[in-house]
């Protein structure tokens, strides 16, 4: 693109980012009308209400490396205050917006070392300008102006030339490429008509960096870095292909990447009934799918209805709702939404396969599994990983993400956290070492025609120079009333093999069977292979400074001494209380699934 020519069609009027005066208009006359938009406005200004009581925002960097607290206490404010003044016309909101965006304007710094809290405040900052533009007096203009140039802008042109060690994000694929690029795009934006110069410099090199990261949703609309790191870059990709499409007119074709138009299926999906995600990588312990505005912005620049009573559903289920979805709401469909198929694959550098038994039953089956590679940014070593959702509870899960500043957290010691190893998922380990850091995954086959909808994961190169071959078989049986996971293993050398599932449940071992209990309900676990395993439980716990894992337990199968071939063939059958309960099932070979 011709930088000379960049902001031939910039929309010179403020407000020009997100929501500009027409569509504003037309929500206001919506409300009238629309009974849940109203309630949205209603809870959003109540949000702005709180936000009047707190205390002016300070630079406090607590942990002694991130600013970021604060630039998304200042974001959320921009958008509760903001609205709440557009939506009212009472001065108090846009007085107290005003009051917080000038004081960071004062910070020292917006700390570029850690650049996404630079490129947060940059957004925060640049949609305040915005919006409050018309009651800025010229000082305050000038103030935020040179707040944003100095500790946003300027080390953001130094990032894109490299000068600075900060800028790495520029050349990444994943989530500091949304956060830092769109960051950026707004707040060159904010100030185009004033300081063409930032957006004419910044939106070139935005544009060229953004597709690195962007091709990571392809060609499905999954994310490597697992279901919160999706929600964290798919954000901040709606902020800037937003603000370049409210101001510009054009996202540059962007948004025809592949994998952007079925972004919005990935969190449906990797939801399991239980309303916790298939949580893979650095995902927060037990993390529940919440309402994302991103929702109502993918389903409407795809026209996609089921994204939309997606999230307008989630919005009703779990209460919350924020300005954002007011910005970008979408009305819920009149018409009842056909759901799409009950399973899912996810292509890409993260695969996954998804089954589940029903749409909208909190008692459904559902079985979530993760393929890939362990270096994507984020991973922990989980290749094959499964969690498994029945009768309203979570039997098998994973204990998520620890805490980022343990030291080596995200370098040389990260392979010694618990929670990041192969010991801590449900997966198989052989003479008790770790999956491959550089390992892979292939998801070999998915099938879900016939009464048994099943995936294999080819494992072996997760497991470099420990086996010849290590195969993974899920399926779902019994009219999807159970689940069935089997691993076949061609070994080298005499190998240990120990089978292992994570589970907050109650556990009793009688022989080949577990019995699981947990909020009332019941699930049984059978061995079917090999002849004489038996279950054992073990626990989970860990000691400070790593999260203590307090009652966790482990389900495990210990095959000592194990020569060529072995095979673990593992029932789960959660117990309906309308009976039908299945013990056993005929274990065929995975070559002949």
């Amino acid at each position: 693109m011709n930088p000379d020519n960049l902001l031939n069609n910039l929309h010179v009027e403020h407000p020009r980012l997100m929501l500009k005066n027409d569509r504003f208009s037309e929500l206001k006359k919506l409300s009238e009308t629309d009974t849940t938009l109203q309630s949205y406005v209603t809870k959003s200004i109540k949000e702005a209400d709180k936000a009047l009581t707190k205390p002016l925002l300070e630079h406090k960097i607590p942990d002694g490396l991130r600013l970021l607290g604060t630039s998304r206490d200042c974001m959320a404010r921009v958008y509760a205050l903001g609205l709440a003044w557009r939506w009212t016309g009472e001065q108090k909101y846009a007085d107290n917006l005003l009051e917080n965006i000038l004081a960071v304007c004062n910070f020292p710094d917006w700390n570029p070392r850690h650049f996404l809290d630079t490129a947060e405040m940059s957004h925060a900052v640049g949609v305040a300008y915005d919006w409050l533009y018309p009651v800025l007096s010229e000082t305050d203009r000038v103030t935020i102006q040179n707040g944003l140039i100095q500790h946003g802008l300027e080390p953001g042109l130094k990032a894109y030339a490299g000068t600075e060690s900060y800028g790495w994000w520029v050349k990444c694929d994943h989530n500091w490429n949304q956060v830092c690029n769109a960051g950026l795009i707004v707040g060159a934006l904010a100030i185009a008509e004033t300081h063409p110069q930032y957006a004419q410099q910044i939106i070139p090199q935005a544009v060229e960096s953004l597709p690195r990261a962007l091709k990571m949703y392809g060609p499905d609309g999954a994310w490597a870095e697992g279901p919160g790191y999706w929600g964290y870059a798919t954000r901040y990709t709606m902020f800037g292909f937003a603000a370049l499409d409210t101001a510009l007119g054009t996202d540059f074709d962007l948004l025809k990447i592949e994998g952007m138009s079925q972004a919005g299926l990935s969190p449906i999906y990797t939801t399991g009934p239980t309303g916790m995600y298939l949580a893979y990588a650095d995902c927060g312990e037990r993390p529940h799918h919440s309402p994302m505005a991103s929702m109502f912005w993918l389903a409407s620049v795809f026209n996609d209805p089921f994204v939309a009573d997606a999230e307008h559903r989630l919005i009703a289920k779990t209460d919350r709702v924020s300005p954002q979805h007011v910005v970008w709401y979408v009305p819920q469909p009149n018409s009842e939404i056909a759901h799409p198929s009950l399973d899912k694959r996810f292509r890409g550098p993260v695969e996954l396969a998804l089954f589940r038994s029903a749409w909208n039953d909190v008692n459904a089956l559902w079985v979530g599994i993760k393929a890939g590679y362990n270096e994507a940014n984020h991973s922990h070593l989980d290749l094959g990983n499964f969690e498994l959702d029945a009768l309203g509870v979570r039997w098998a899960r994973d204990l998520g993400s620890d805490n980022y500043n343990m030291p080596g957290y995200f370098g040389d010691q990260r392979w010694e956290y618990y929670r990041l190893i192969s010991k801590s998922h449900n997966i198989p380990t052989l003479n008790g070492q770790e999956q491959d850091p550089s390992g892979t995954a292939t998801l070999t086959q998915f099938d879900t025609t016939g009464t048994f909808p099943h995936a294999q994961i080819d494992l072996t190169k997760g497991y470099l120079n420990q086996t010849k071959s290590i195969v993974r078989g899920t399926a779902l049986i019994n009219n999807r009333r159970a689940v069935l996971v089997q691993d076949e293993f061609e070994l080298s050398e005499k190998t240990n093999i120990a089978w292992g599932i994570t589970t907050d449940a109650n556990i009793e071992i009688a022989g080949t069977t577990a019995t699981l209990t947990q909020d009332g309900q019941t699930l049984k676990a059978h061995i079917l292979s090999p002849t004489g395993a038996t279950f054992t439980v073990e626990s989970a716990e860990q000691g400070p400074p790593e999260k203590t894992n307090e009652g966790v337990k482990r389900l495990m199968i210990h095959l000592p001494d194990q020569l060529n071939q072995a095979r673990i063939s593992v029932l789960f059958s959660p117990q309906w209380p309308e009976g039908d309960n299945i013990t056993k099932t005929e274990v065929i070979p995975l070559s002949k699934w």
